[in-house]
C-alpha cells in the first residue's frame, strides 16, 4: 500500500473553469486583469469557447468597452484595463530614483491620468540599462505602484528619429537623418505643424520595410546658433532642463552659511585658479611654497583646493538625484549642459577671484625627489587671488607678460611642479601627445575658426597637481578602509595587443607579446619612431589599443598613469564620481559640519547608506553617462567642422588617412579634423587589395598604397553640417568606370610590390571577389 502511494503522481493543477456562453463585461474584465499572458481577442474567445458569430459579437463588445474608457489596447493587440499597465508592454527608462531605474509606458492614452512611474527590477548583469533605453517588460502591481521585469532591451532602430524635413521634386516630404550612420531617409506620414527645413523629432510608424515618420516635436532651424549642440542633446537623450524642484533646492542650498569658524581659514594664501580661457566654471585652485621643515630640505608644501560641492549637494536630495541622473556636465562649443544648476555650478561652487568660497583642501608635503611624503584633507574657506588663463600664466612665467602674482604664487607653483614632474618621469606614464580640436565661435554663434589647442607647460602643471590630489584622495580613503569610487584603467587586452603587433610589423617595428606590458613599453615604441611622419599615426594606434577607463568601487589600478590607486577628486562640479569621493572623505575623516537649519536640505553631507550599498551600480551608470557625453561632444565638433568646411567644397585640402576598410579609406583635414570617406570605387580602374594587418589598400597593377597615417591631398567633395559627414575624392578626378586610368604621378607610392597577408576586395569596375 505504501509502495502504491509512493508511485502516485501529483495531480496536475486544474485550469480555472470559465462559464460557458457569451461573457459579460465584468467577466471579460476579470479575465484580462487575471491573465498571466497578454490577452487579445483570440485569447478571450478561446477562454470562453466562442466561435463563429460569437467572435464577431466579442469584437463589437471589446470596441464598446474601449470607447467607454474601460479598456485600452497595447502591444500585440492585447487588451488591458484603462488606467492600468499591460502585462507585457514597451517601457522607456526616464529616471533614476536613488539606484532604482524608473520607466514609463511608451504609449499612454488614459486621458486625465498621468503615466505611472514603474520601478524596474534588474536581474543578471547590473548596469545593462540606463536612462533613455527602451525595454519590453512584464509588469505587475506591487502595493500602490508597479514593477517591471525586463524581458529584453529593444534595438535603437525603433527609437525616435531625429532629422531635417526635406521636400522632394514630386512634393513628397522626407526625414533626412542627422546621424551619419543612418544611410536612408524616411518618408513622413504626418508632418503636423512642421515645415520644410525644420529640425524635428519623429516617431517611427509601420513595420519594416515600410517605416514612415510621424513628427512629434519641432526643434527649429538646424543651422541656427546652438542647433548642432541641440541635435546631440536630443539624439543621445541628455537631460538638459532642470526640474523646478531642483532649481528651487539649488537656490536654497546656495544660501547655506559657510561656517567660517568651523572651516580651516586659508584666505591669507595667494591661491590661484588656472583654467582654459573659455572655462565656464572654476572648481580647482592651487598654491605651493617651500617647506620650512628641516626634515624636508628642498621639498615643498602644496594645497589643491576644490569646491566643496558635497556641502551644497546632500545625499538623497533632489539636487543629488538629478546630478546622478546626469552623471557629468557636457561641454559643447556653444553651450554647457551642467550637472548642477547655475546657482551652484557657475556661482556658489565656482571659485571666483576675490570671493570667499567653501572648499575641500588637499594638503600635500612633497620631498625633493617629487614624492608625496604626506597628505591631509580639511574643509576650508578660501579666497582665490586670481583666475588666470593657461596662456596668461605661461606668459608670466616666460617673462612675456607682467603679473603681480608672479613671485608670490606662480614661481613657487612652477618650482614645486618641477619636483612632481621629476617623480612623474620616474613613473613613466603613457605619453600620447595627440592634438585636441577647439572650435571658436563669435558672439552670434558663427564659426570663427577650428584649431588645435596648444599644449603648454601650464597645462601639464595643473594636470600633475590634480593627479597628486587624486592619488592622495584614494590612498586616504584606503587608509580608513572607506569605500572609494576608483577611476579604473585596465591593462590592454591580448586581442588589441595582437592587432597592434601586426600593425607595427608593417613599419618593421618589433613588438613582443610575451613581455610584461607597462606604459613605458609603449613610450619606448614612440621613442623608436622619433619625429618621423609615422609618429602621430602610431600614437593613434597605440591609443586605440588601450582599454576604456571607467568608475568602480573595485581597485584595478590606472594603467595609463602607472598608478596603483587612483580616484577622481578634483571636479565635483562636473563629475558625480568626484562628489562621491568628497562625501567618503567627509565621513572617513569626520569633516561633517553643523546641520543646516533649513529642513529642506538633508542633514548630512557624507555618504548615505544607499551610497555605500550601491557604489557598483552607480559606477556603471556614471561610466555610461561619461561615454554618452564624449560621443555627443565629438559628434558636435564634427558638425561644426563640416559647417566650417562647407564653404570650401570643391577645394583641394591637405589631409591624413585615419582609417582604412575594405570599402575605402577615411581621411581628416590636417589641423581641423572631421572624418570623411574616399570610396574604393573612386580610386581608379584597377583592383585594390585590403591589407588587414597593415590597415591599407593597395593597387594590384600600380602598387599604389593608401595606409593609416599617410598624408596626401584630397578634394573636398561634400560637407554636410547636419550629420557632420565629409566626403573626399582624389584630386586627379579618376576616369569613369571602364576607361583607362589617368593617374597623377605625384601621388605617393608607398611599399611597391605584391602585398602579403591581404584580401582582394574589388575595384571601380564593380568586381568583388575573395581569395
Amino acid at each position: 500500500m505504501a509502495s502504491t502511494q509512493k508511485q502516485k503522481k501529483a495531480a496536475p493543477a486544474r485550469a480555472k473553469v470559465r462559464p460557458a456562453g457569451f461573457p459579460t463585461r465584468q467577466q471579460v474584465m476579470d479575465f484580462i486583469t487575471e491573465s498571466d499572458t497578454p490577452a487579445g481577442k483570440r485569447e478571450i474567445a478561446k477562454a470562453f469557447g466562442l466561435k463563429g458569430q460569437e467572435k464577431i459579437a466579442l469584437k463589437a463588445l471589446l470596441k464598446d468597452m474601449a470607447d467607454e474608457g474601460l479598456l485600452d489596447i497595447g502591444p500585440a493587440r492585447a487588451f488591458h484595463k484603462m488606467g492600468g499597465v499591460p502585462k507585457v508592454t514597451v517601457l522607456r527608462i526616464v529616471d533614476v530614483d536613488d539606484t532604482t531605474l524608473i520607466a514609463t509606458p511608451e504609449r499612454w492614452e488614459a486621458e486625465g491620468q498621468p503615466a505611472p512611474r514603474i520601478r524596474v527590477v534588474e536581474r543578471g548583469k547590473r548596469g545593462a540599462l540606463t536612462i533613455g533605453d527602451r525595454i519590453l517588460a512584464r509588469t505587475e502591481e506591487a502595493g500602490k505602484g508597479w514593477l517591471a521585469h525586463p524581458m529584453k532591451k529593444l534595438a535603437k532602430a525603433t527609437e525616435m528619429l531625429l532629422g531635417v524635413v526635406e521636400e522632394m521634386a514630386d512634393g513628397k516630404l522626407w526625414l533626412r537623418p542627422v546621424d551619419k550612420r543612418i544611410r536612408k531617409d524616411t518618408p513622413i506620414s504626418d508632418i503636423g505643424t512642421a515645415k520644410k527645413g525644420d529640425l524635428v523629432l519623429a516617431e517611427p510608424t509601420g513595420r519594416p520595410p515600410r517605416i514612415s515618420a510621424r513628427v512629434t516635436d519641432i526643434l527649429g532651424d538646424p543651422f541656427a546658433p546652438r542647433s548642432f549642440s541641440l541635435i546631440a542633446i536630443h539624439k543621445h537623450g541628455i537631460p538638459h532642463v532642470f526640474p523646478e524642484a531642483v532649481e528651487e533646492e539649488a537656490v536654497t542650498a546656495s544660501k547655506l552659511p559657510l561656517h567660517e569658524d568651523k572651516r580651516e581659514d586659508l584666505r591669507h594664501l595667494p591661491i590661484v585658479a588656472i583654467d582654459p580661457v573659455d572655462a565656464r566654471d572654476h572648481d580647482d585652485a592651487v598654491w605651493a611654497a617651500p617647506d620650512e621643515d628641516p626634515a624636508n630640505e628642498g621639498g615643498y608644501k602644496a594645497i589643491v583646493a576644490i569646491a566643496d560641492v558635497s556641502y551644497y549637494v546632500r545625499p538623497g536630495s533632489a539636487l543629488d538625484r538629478e546630478a546622478r541622473k546626469r552623471g557629468n556636465s557636457v561641454y559643447f562649443p556653444d553651450l554647457v549642459v551642467p550637472m548642477l544648476p547655475h546657482q551652484l555650478s557657475s556661482d556658489m561652487c565656482s571659485l571666483r577671484a576675490g570671493q570667499d568660497r567653501a572648499a575641500m583642501a588637499c594638503h600635500l608635503v612633497i620631498d625633493a625627489q617629487g614624492k608625496v611624503k604626506s597628505f591631509r584633507f580639511s574643509r576650508a574657506i578660501i579666497r582665490v587671488a586670481a583666475v588666470l588663463a593657461y596662456e596668461n600664466a605661461q606668459a608670466a612665467i616666460d617673462g612675456e607678460q607682467d603679473n603681480e602674482l608672479l613671485e608670490p604664487a606662480l614661481k613657487p607653483l612652477w618650482a614645486c611642479w618641477a619636483l612632481l614632474r621629476k617623480a612623474r618621469e620616474k613613473r613613466d606614464p603613457l605619453a600620447l601627445d595627440l592634438p585636441e580640436r577647439r572650435v571658436v565661435l563669435d558672439e552670434w554663434g558663427k564659426i570663427v575658426s577650428v584649431a588645435v589647442r596648444e599644449r603648454l607647460d601650464a597645462h601639464m602643471l595643473i594636470e600633475d597637481y590634480m593627479i597628486a590630489a587624486n592619488v592622495a584622495a584614494a590612498k586616504a580613503l584606503e587608509a580608513k578602509k572607506a569605500p572609494v569610487m576608483y577611476r579604473v584603467h585596465e591593462t590592454p587586452g591580448r586581442d588589441k595587443l595582437v592587432a597592434l603587433k601586426e600593425y607595427l610589423a608593417t613599419f618593421d617595428i618589433d613588438f613582443a607579446l610575451g613581455q610584461v606590458i607597462r606604459p613605458s613599453t609603449f613610450n619606448q615604441l614612440i621613442k623608436k619612431v622619433g619625429e618621423s611622419e609615422e609618429k602621430e599615426q602610431i600614437m593613434t594606434q597605440i591609443l586605440r589599443s588601450q582599454t576604456q577607463a571607467y568608475y568602480a568601487p573595485q581597485n584595478m589600478g590606472h594603467f595609463g598613469l602607472a598608478l596603483g590607486s587612483y580616484a577622481h577628486f578634483t571636479s565635483p562640479i562636473r563629475r558625480y564620481a568626484d562628489l562621491l569621493v568628497h562625501r567618503a572623505l567627509v565621513g572617513a575623516y569626520d569633516l561633517e559640519l553643523p546641520a543646516p537649519k533649513d529642513k529642506a536640505i538633508p542633514d548630512r553631507s557624507s555618504l548615505s547608506q544607499e551610497d555605500y550599498e550601491n557604489m557598483g551600480r552607480v559606477g556603471e551608470m556614471i561610466s555610461g553617462h561619461e561615454r554618452r557625453a564624449m560621443e555627443a561632444e565629438r559628434e558636435t565638433i564634427d558638425r561644426y567642422v563640416a559647417a566650417f568646411l562647407s564653404a570650401h567644397v570643391g577645394e583641394v585640402v591637405k589631409a591624413r588617412i585615419t582609417g582604412v576598410q575594405n570599402f575605402g579609406f577615411f581621411a581628416t583635414v590636417e589641423g581641423l579634423g572631421g572624418d570623411g570617406l574616399v570610396p574604393v570605387s573612386t580610386l581608379g580602374a584597377e583592383h585594390f587589395f585590403f591589407d588587414e594587418a597593415g590597415k591599407a589598400l593597395q593597387g594590384v597593377e600600380s602598387g599604389d598604397r593608401y595606409t593609416v597615417g599617410q598624408r596626401l591631398e584630397l578634394r573636398l567633395a561634400e560637407a554636410d553640417p547636419i550629420n557632420g559627414a565629409l566626403r573626399f575624392e582624389l584630386p586627379d578626378n579618376p576616369a569613369p568606370r571602364g576607361s583607362p586610368l589617368k593617374r597623377d604621378r605625384t601621388r605617393p607610392k608607398i611599399h611597391r610590390g605584391r602585398p602579403t597577408n591581404i584580401r582582394h576586395i574589388g575595384s571601380s569596375r564593380g568586381k568583388h571577389k575573395k581569395r
